[in-house]
């Protein structure tokens, strides 16, 4: 199991092995933001009223290179505000920037500083060379499903993945969720 330094009670162990897919939805830090409908409205919650979110620095402590394949993708989320800070991690656990993945169309919209916000892209990094065999390759960027519960993730980005890579080893970083010929991995479940 593979720690580097953090504490064991803010993230279980890393599994032992490699994967060739990484699919992570890190809990980034807000600095106690909170989210407010507009001015002079009620409080509407932010990140760390769900679950413990941590720095930049803390995610960058997770070794996720030790868990990565030779030839690995990893699919990384990133909230508008943290878009920098999501391609200096990819890059920091040993991947090469390589596109947007995905781009979620939440179907709702939330009060943002600058603009309305209602999506949220999903990046991808390369390790490596892309793992073979491949899948599909005709699988959509945009992903239109209503947002649910706070920062959870449309099923239907997993399946296609699944889809592009049907034989990869694959792990879940910061799980909420036991899913199907997936490692899960985070404080909320650990292991599948």
């Amino acid at each position: 199991m593979h720690t580097n330094g953090l504490s064991t009670e803010l993230f279980p162990p890393l599994p032992d092995g490699e994967f060739e897919i990484i699919y992570a939805d890190p809990p980034w830090d807000y600095k106690g933001q909170l989210q407010h409908n507009g001015p002079g409205g009620i409080d509407t919650g932010g990140a760390i009223r769900h679950y413990p979110t941590v720095t930049l620095d803390t995610l960058k402590n997770l070794d996720v290179a030790s868990i990565a394949a030779k030839d690995c993708l990893l699919f990384l989320w990133a909230t508008n505000p943290h878009l920098d800070q999501a391609i200096d991690l990819g890059k920091f656990w040993g991947f090469k920037w390589a596109t947007v993945a995905f781009v979620w169309d939440k179907k709702r919209t939330n009060p943002g500083h600058y603009t309305l916000s209602r999506c949220e892209l999903c990046l991808v990094f390369k390790r490596g060379r892309i793992p073979r065999p491949r899948g599909a390759r005709n699988i959509h960027q945009l992903v239109s499903e209503k947002r649910g519960r706070h920062s959870e993730k449309p099923n239907v980005v997993r399946v296609r993945i699944n889809k592009m890579f049907p034989e990869q080893r694959k792990i879940e970083l910061f799980a909420r969720e036991a899913v199907q010929d997936w490692y899960s991995w985070g404080l909320e479940i650990n292991g599948a």
